[in-house]
C-alpha cells in the first residue's frame, strides 16, 4: 500500500527520537486534487480511530490513514530528500495522476 524508503524511515525515526515522541504515528492523507493530480499531506498523529483509520507498520514506523483515503494512497512512496531545492519529506505516487494540460494549460507541472 504505502512504501517508506530507508532514507525517510531513518529521518523520521531520528525526528521522533529528538522530539521524544514514542507513541506517535505518521498520518498520510489526500489533501486535494489539482490539474497536476492528487496532492498529499503528512502529520504526526497520536490519536487513531479504529472505526475510520487504517494502520500499517512499515520499517518500524506506524503509518495511519483514513480508510477513505486508502485508494488515493495506493502505491504511494514516502521519501526524504535533501538537495539544492531544500530538504523534507515527499510523497510520490506514480498512479496518482499527472498533469492535465487541458485544464491547466501545461504550466502547472
Amino acid at each position: 500500500m504505502v512504501e517508506v524508503t530507508d532514507n525517510a524511515a531513518a529521518e523520521l525515526k531520528s525526528l521522533l527520537e529528538e522530539q521524544d515522541k514514542k507513541d506517535v504515528a505518521l498520518r498520510v492523507f489526500v489533501a486535494g486534487m489539482s490539474c497536476c493530480g492528487v496532492q498529499y499531506g503528512m502529520s504526526l498523529e497520536d490519536e487513531i480511530s479504529e472505526e475510520h483509520d487504517l494502520v500499517l507498520e512499515e520499517k518500524g514506523l506506524k503509518i495511519v490513514m483514513n480508510k477513505d483515503d486508502a485508494d488515493g494512497l495506493k502505491d504511494a512512496k514516502i521519501d526524504y530528500v535533501d538537495g539544492p531545492s531544500g530538504k523534507g519529506f515527499v510523497i510520490d505516487n506514480q498512479n496518482g495522476g499527472g498533469c492535465n494540460t487541458s485544464s491547466c494549460g501545461g504550466g502547472c507541472c
